[in-house]
């Protein structure tokens, strides 16, 4: 049985406080690397990746948000793609049927990689600030940034 999204999303402790103190000691990068010390008191070096993982992990929890930890090669359902770029599931429907983005068919259902749901939320997120940066510059030749909108009187 493959484990979900759910399944693999931690939420942050109620009392984040430790959470918080760890951080604060582990905002320097370590000179000679990082030692992971066990219940047992076994250490073993932490590699400089798993390190900055582990820091990125405690600054996310520590601001109360949750944590959903999954390899890249994670098959994912249209839901649960639907749900990380934030959109409906018709609309991812729409994206997969226009082939914007690459999936399976496993019976009747769809599953996508998570890898190409990464690379299309990278790519639409590129492609809107590319049409911002272009209105933006399209508003400043026509001088609508020196345009101010003159309050109106509520008496």
């Amino acid at each position: 049985m493959t484990s979900t999204l759910h399944d693999r999303t931690v939420l942050p402790p109620a009392d984040r406080e430790s959470l918080t103190k760890l951080l604060a000691a582990m905002r320097i990068e370590p000179s000679q690397g990082a030692m992971l010390v066990g219940p047992d008191d076994t250490r073993l070096e932490l590699p400089a990746e798993a390190y900055r993982v582990l820091r990125e992990v405690l600054e996310a929890m520590s601001q109360g948000l949750a944590i959903t930890v999954i390899p890249q090669h994670t098959m994912l359902t249209t839901q649960e793609a639907a749900d990380i770029l934030g959109i409906s599931r018709p609309t991812l429907v729409k994206l997969l049927e226009n082939d914007s983005i690459p999936y399976e068919r496993r019976g009747r259902h769809r599953r996508l990689r998570l890898v190409d749901v990464l690379d299309y939320q990278r790519t639409a997120r590129a492609d809107r600030r590319g049409k911002l940066d272009a209105l933006v510059k399209d508003a400043e030749k026509h001088s609508l940034y020196s345009a101010t909108a003159t309050p109106k009187s509520t008496r």
